[in-house]
């Protein structure tokens, strides 16, 4: 199962303050829009989202379809693959993408200890 590119997403309470933070450790902004309060930084292989106001928790993500710098993969295992993977495996879905769809879609499923991991896929 390939699920794509591997990120970080920070819920952060001030977006200013944290992109300032991760400046200084060497991040540079690699995509997003921060007057939408989300921004993406890259620092070599690491990647770290922040993320004001749009959900509780961090969480762990991977995009299917994008390889390491966010560019299309000319191959891939879409998103609703995955997720039926996932599901006839017995791993139980937070939020579901829908199958009758094509696209951009994402579903949510947690770990054992109730970390949640994103499956986001944006093409």
């Amino acid at each position: 199962m390939q699920l794509g590119n591997f990120s970080i997403s920070l819920s952060v309470s001030d977006i200013h303050a944290s992109l300032s933070f991760y400046q200084k450790l060497g991040f540079e902004i690699m995509g997003g829009d921060i007057e939408e309060n989300w921004i993406i930084l890259k620092n070599s292989a690491a990647t770290v989202g922040l993320f004001q106001g749009m959900f509780e928790n961090n969480m762990l993500t991977f995009n299917p379809g994008w390889d390491a710098e966010g560019k299309n993969l000319q191959d891939f295992e879409d998103v609703r693959k995955l997720q039926s993977k996932l599901k006839e495996s017995g791993i139980e879905l937070i939020s579901e993408a829908d199958e009758s769809s094509s696209g951009p879609a994402s579903f949510i499923v947690a770990d054992p200890d109730g970390n949640p991991i994103l499956v986001d896929q944006h093409r």
